[in-house]
């Protein structure tokens, strides 16, 4: 059977000594017709490994640009991210994707799952993206599944599973390669009160077992109130909440 933490990236010991992410003055523009909007100016963060953080805020203030760059789905204008001491935007495309594969997990408000595939077939994905043997990458994306309560649904394609079920899947898909760091933008953003109160319980439980960072983009005070830190945007700035 496949051991899951074989394919963690990173050990706790390697991650201790430095931060996890060191972010120095990040800047980010959008150009629109009339003008040049500045969404990001000159962001300072730090994370440390283990660590949880929620971005607070209103719509448009930057916390999706923020989160995106930190997950390298975007690149930055201006200004440096470090992941474990190597300055993620020198790598090449080829380098980067590998890096997402290997070190994040990403959960979005639209869990962006394959709607004619099975739980496991769509939290088998990043497995294959590794290169990994389809019985290995059942055998993780079982184990996954099981944990985050859906034991019973591994076979049910997309569209026969509840909202709150098919964002348990993107949770799965997102932590199957034991990632180091997981951010989620928004993730109870359609789910009813109930649904989002277990994934809150659930993303916290998650954030004990795996060992791993998280970063959450919410309007949720009761998931940012679980989280060790909280921060708005204000003025391109990064600002602590109290």
């Amino acid at each position: 059977m496949a051991d899951r933490n074989t394919y963690q990236a990173g050990t706790s010991d390697e991650m201790s000594s430095t931060p996890l992410i060191e972010v120095r003055g990040l800047y980010k523009n959008f150009q629109t017709d009339a003008q040049i909007i500045e969404v990001l100016k000159g962001v300072d963060f730090d994370l440390d490994s283990k660590e949880t953080v929620s971005i607070m805020g209103a719509s448009g203030i930057g916390k999706s640009t923020f989160l995106h760059i930190l997950g390298a789905l975007d690149r930055p204008d201006g200004g440096t991210l470090t992941f474990q001491g190597e300055d993620v935007f020198c790598f090449d495309d080829t380098k980067l994707a590998k890096f997402r594969n290997e070190s994040i997990g990403f959960v979005f408000q639209f869990h962006h799952l394959l709607s004619d595939f099975t739980a496991v077939e769509n939290v088998m994905i990043p497995a294959f993206i590794r290169g990994m043997h389809r019985q290995d990458a059942g055998e993780i994306a079982e184990e996954i599944l099981v944990r985050v309560g859906l034991k019973d649904r591994l076979s049910h394609r997309i569209g026969e599973l509840s909202g709150g079920e098919q964002q348990r899947v993107a949770v799965a898909r997102a932590l199957v390669l034991n990632p180091v760091m997981l951010l989620a933008d928004e993730p109870t953003g359609n789910l009813d009160k109930k649904n989002s109160e277990l994934l809150h319980d659930l993303l916290m439980e998650l954030n004990n077992e795996f060992h791993m960072a998280l970063i959450i983009v919410t309007h949720n005070m009761d998931l940012a109130s679980c989280t060790s830190r909280r921060l708005t945007i204000l003025d391109g700035k990064l600002v602590e909440l109290i």
